[in-house]
C-alpha cells in the first residue's frame, strides 16, 4: 500500500526527529562496548552506519521536499 503524500511527510518527520537520534544513541554505545578501533575503521563503520539507516526508509524519503503531486490549485 501506497502512502499519501501527507503520510510520507509525517512518518519522514518521526523517523528523523525520533528514530535517528535513537540509532545515533544505539551505534555510539555499541561501538563503545566494542572498544576504541583505529581511527580509520571507525570512521568507515559510522559511515557505514550512517548509510543503513536510512536505506529502509528511502521510499518514505523520496519525494517529500517535493510539491503535493495531488493537491489542486483551483
Amino acid at each position: 500500500m501506497a502512502l499519501s503524500h501527507k503520510a510520507k511527510r509525517r512518518w519522514s518527520l518521526a523517523i528523523l526527529l525520533i528514530g535517528l537520534p535513537v540509532w545515533i544513541i544505539v551505534s555510539s554505545s555499541v561501538m563503545t562496548l566494542l572498544g576504541r578501533p583505529p581511527i580509520l575503521v571507525e570512521l568507515l563503520v559510522y559511515l557505514a552506519l550512517g548509510l543503513i539507516w536510512a536505506l529502509p526508509f528511502r521510499n518514505v524519503f523520496r519525494g517529500v521536499g517535493q510539491p503535493d503531486p495531488d493537491h489542486r490549485d483551483d
